[in-house]
């Protein structure tokens, strides 16, 4: 059954047999008179507002007996529903991804092959709380949540722009995830926009039960063994209005805390909310210091493996770069241990009860650490530098592309011991054409602009933090408003 029939005894039993009513408890069929008009209304109790719904109920059981006998769905509409966001569909399809998505549907005896959706929903939802993996010393403290109209409404209260679009689209499957493309008008690439628009039409995920992620492995199913992250996500309203405004599309999914930025370059995760909250020169420091960090946990641990495996490459001044006591195992495997023991920690940490917290990391970073430097596991070097990388390394707030700089660092130490600098070259060497290579999910942009192709003032005010009034604005393209 595709759409709704003119019985309305035989649309109320397709819809309960439908919805399964009377074998999941929170699934609720209700019945009750209003006037000549017998109604049948299906809601999942716990997404609905009770408040509301109860009013409608009193509104419909309080209606005159004398009120008129078939009034259609569009009549019912006009003087029966004293709620603002109602709608008439008979898509048999829609209508039970609408109960099931927290809408109620009304079906009435006079309504034909009609029936009205009242939108009520009230979904379980945390607090707009700042997101702890994305925090600043000052500006906002509110943060994305799992229900996507609050995050839109985030959006649009820092956007007032009669421009500002927001569409909503239906991925299907068993799980009929919800989401939501925003963008302004004008602002926005046009041809992107086509594209990604259709590439999400295409889509019948069977579930999206991870949010962002499912859809973004959905987005870009190939070159996986590509570790560059394809998608900029945040979780903050501010980061994601900016973007906004500089002409990025934002892809928001229910269910999930994270927005996505699109299109995205690896030149956009230079950028931090913390640069624009300080002046620029403060904002230019920071942002200098987190780069030159983070990329000395790409290669120091391969640059110092290298000078110890070639000594001769050193000079005598720093020759006491080279572990007098390098231990009982290889430095190489020294340092694969090491690697895999800090994510250890991380994943404990993660698991580790607040009060504990402490205890744990004084543990592992610690006494583990000194008794394997004491019992010869490990040398005093090793843990050194390691140190710097782990630290290093959480100075990027992007995870993923904290994992690809050590999925790197391990592929360029281990060339390196196969081949000696030799293979350190090659190692570098395979960044760039991995950086070439990665697939975004606009395929007419590089994942290197704006270097390729070249843009000097965008590719200026990504290294540097310029004034509000000479930074790079999105231009309307020919013919917007």
């Amino acid at each position: 059954m595709e759409r709704l029939s003119e019985n309305y005894t035989e649309n109320v039993r397709a819809l309960s047999d439908l919805l399964a009513v009377g074998e999941s408890f929170d699934l609720v069929a209700r019945r009750l008179s209003a006037g000549e008009n017998e109604l049948t209304l299906f809601f999942a109790d716990g997404l609905i507002k009770d408040g509301l719904i109860q009013r409608v109920l009193q509104f419909f059981l309080e209606r005159p007996p004398e009120g008129p006998r078939g009034m259609t769905a569009e009549d019912f509409l006009k003087s029966g529903v004293p709620h603002v966001n109602v709608e008439i569909s008979s898509d048999v399809e829609r209508l039970v991804t609408a109960a099931l998505s927290g809408v109620t549907v009304v079906l009435g005896s006079g309504f034909g092959d009609r029936a009205i959706l009242i939108d009520a929903r009230s979904y379980p939802a945390r607090s707009t709380d700042e997101p702890q993996s994305d925090r600043v010393m000052q500006g906002a403290r509110d943060g994305f949540v799992e229900t996507l109209l609050p995050n839109v409404a985030l959006i649009r209260r820092r956007i007032r722009d009669p421009d500002l679009r927001v569409k909503r689209l239906n991925l299907g499957g068993r799980a009929r995830t919800d989401c939501a493309i925003l963008y302004i008008e004008g602002r926005a690439d046009p041809a992107f926009l086509a594209r990604l628009t259709k590439r999400l039409s295409s889509l019948r995920p069977d579930s999206l039960t991870l949010g962002y992620e499912s859809l973004a492995e959905l987005l870009i199913p190939r070159r996986w063994f590509n570790p560059f992250p394809k998608i900029r996500a945040t979780e903050r309203p501010d980061c994601a209005a900016a973007h906004l405004s500089e002409g990025s599309v934002i892809l928001l999914c229910d269910t999930s805390p994270q927005a996505m930025i699109l299109p995205t370059g690896i030149f956009d995760f230079l950028q931090e909310s913390q640069d624009f909250y300080l002046p620029p020169l403060t904002g230019s420091y920071l942002r200098f210091v987190r780069m030159l960090t983070f990329l000395l946990s790409l290669v120091l641990t391969p640059l110092w493996y290298l000078f110890v495996t070639c000594p001769w490459l050193l000079p005598d001044a720093l020759s006491f770069l080279v572990p007098s006591e390098p231990g009982h195992f290889p430095i190489l495997l020294q340092l694969f241990l090491v690697e895999f023991a800090v994510d250890g920690l991380k994943l404990a940490s993660m698991n580790t009860p607040d009060l504990l917290a402490n205890s744990m990391s004084v543990v592992g970073g610690l006494v583990l650490g000194d008794l394997a430097v004491k019992v010869g596991w490990l040398s005093g070097e090793v843990i050194f530098y390691m140190a710097i990388v782990a630290v290093a390394g959480f100075t990027q707030q992007n995870h993923e592309l904290g994992y690809a700089f050590k999925f790197l660092r391990l592929a360029i130490m281990s060339l390196t011991a196969l081949f000696s600098w030799m293979g350190f070259v090659v190692g570098i060497a395979l960044i760039p054409v991995l950086l070439v290579t990665n697939a975004t999910v606009d395929g007419g942009r590089s994942y290197l602009y704006p270097l390729i192709p070249f843009n000097g003032r965008a590719l200026l005010s990504l290294f540097f933090r310029l004034p509000k009034s000479k930074m790079p604005t999105a231009k309307r393209p020919r013919g917007g408003r």
